[in-house]
């Protein structure tokens, strides 16, 4: 039964992939163009957007991948972010529409999992304080090297301990009623949720983007290359003022600032490469 009931969803999924296929992508002109229209009430333009960005979001749902979680479910409800993301969504921001939609397609996938994974439902607000937790409790496994007390958690994010205790306590559904998390911290907040802080998958397009930066970087002189690495942090550059920039090459401050919109206006002449990481960076 469980092998007929698996091979009845791939065969749903492989005919959903094969359905969006046939809606073409949008340049970032065309998204503009139709955002005007949606937000003029046009619902043609609105599902038109819509139906363009769905195999965005199962791009990101094939990255949850929770174990009991059908992956058209997930994808359904990502569709439903999809769709919020494009009645809010402001041609006047100048940002591609992807960059603007991935936000609201893993925020309503994430609420989602969070309100399967355990039999009672929270408040949005406990369930984000819930991520909190989980977040820091593997940041400070990584820094200290050994699992952090909910002592260490409380004193890390700034709330009282008892609260640590309380959320743990409320979202491990699998202990006894009679369980008191203040006597005994063998149960942290590693328990609540699976650890999402790493993901292959998006550190390997991070890293993608970030080459393609350098590539772009690499087109403009030596000087400029320097100075748009001081101002914006790249290559693993701390910010700089103008004034700590003209310092170290010599140069003064105004003419840092002359070099830099030089640099900026040659980027802008490969716009397109832009757009293109911008898109991986979402996605």
């Amino acid at each position: 039964m469980q092998k007929k009931t698996t091979r009845s969803n791939d065969n749903l999924l492989e005919t959903y992939f094969r359905q969006i296929k046939v809606f073409p992508l949008l340049s970032f002109e065309e998204e503009l163009e139709l955002s005007k229209k949606a937000q003029a009430g046009d619902n043609d333009a609105l599902h038109k957007l819509v139906n363009s960005n769905l195999r965005l979001v199962v791009k990101i749902a094939g990255l949850f991948e929770v174990p009991g979680i059908p992956l058209l479910d997930m994808i359904q409800e990502g569709n439903i972010g999809l769709i919020h993301a494009a009645k809010k969504y402001d041609y006047r921001k100048n940002v591609r529409f992807c960059t603007y939609a991935s936000w609201w397609i893993r925020q309503f996938i994430s609420r989602f999992i969070a309100n399967r994974r355990r039999l009672v439902r929270l408040p949005q607000r406990k369930e984000e304080t819930l991520r909190r937790i989980q977040y820091t409790y593997h940041v400070l496994c990584q820094s200290l090297m050994h699992q952090p007390k909910n002592s260490d958690i409380a004193k890390e994010l700034g709330i009282p301990v008892k609260d640590v205790d309380s959320f743990v306590s409320i979202a491990a559904e699998s202990i006894s009623y009679d369980y008191n998390n203040a006597d005994d911290e063998s149960v942290s907040a590693v328990d609540i949720h699976e650890d999402y802080t790493y993901c292959p998958e998006r550190s390997l397009l991070k890293k993608a983007s970030s080459d393609g930066t350098m590539r772009l970087l690499d087109k403009l002189k030596d000087r400029e290359k320097r100075i748009l690495s001081y101002r914006y942090q790249l290559n693993g550059c701390e910010p700089h003022t103008l004034r700590e920039i003209g310092d170290k090459l010599d140069i003064s401050p105004e003419t840092v600032r002359q070099i830099e919109q030089k640099a900026l206006r040659k980027i802008r002449n490969h716009v397109k490469e832009l757009r293109e990481l911008m898109y991986v960076e979402a996605i």
